[in-house]
């Protein structure tokens, strides 16, 4: 079953940001073209790289909040993914520009999980919508309690 359409509009105060006028959702958008890389052999992109480009957005969302992955392992935190889902609509191909919404969504002791949304810049289709659900641990990969800085960017991110 399709989702709702995703009518964006741009939010003035957060320029990475936009609303979903459907749902009322703020999601962090960010850029990426297609490589011809990522299609395989019958020239759409192979259904794994949706996970890389879930990864782009969780990464820009993170360095737009100054909070980037490099900082976070820095101060002594991993987070790994210990779920995912992705539910495919419509391919992307080679060269397609492709705009990634990421948003956090729940957040608990050790675990936390982003939610995704992508859409083909050109006609605003949905290509593909999934999250990731990962895990708190330290340098030893023992979980641990999710560091103050992520939890201030779950409180402080836009709801609507």
């Amino acid at each position: 079953m399709r989702p709702k359409p995703f009518i964006p509009e741009a939010l003035a105060d957060h320029p990475s940001h936009v609303k979903d006028t459907n749902s009322g959702l703020i999601w962090h958008r960010s850029e990426m073209r297609t490589l011809y890389v990522d299609t395989d052999r019958s020239q759409v992109v192979y259904h794994a790289n949706y996970l890389r480009y879930f990864e782009f957005g969780r990464a820009e969302l993170m360095r737009g909040a100054n909070y980037p992955y490099k900082q976070i392992e820095e101060s002594g935190y991993v987070y790994p993914i210990i779920k995912t889902e992705l539910n495919y609509y419509t391919p992307l191909f080679y060269d397609d520009l492709m705009y990634i919404h990421t948003r956090p969504a729940s957040i608990e002791l050790v675990k936390l999980q982003f939610d995704y949304l992508i859409t083909r810049a050109s006609d605003g289709e949905i290509i593909c919508t999934g999250f990731t659900k990962h895990c708190a641990v330290n340098s030893d990969g023992i979980p641990v309690q999710i560091d103050e800085k992520t939890i201030k960017l779950w409180e402080s991110f836009p709801t609507r």
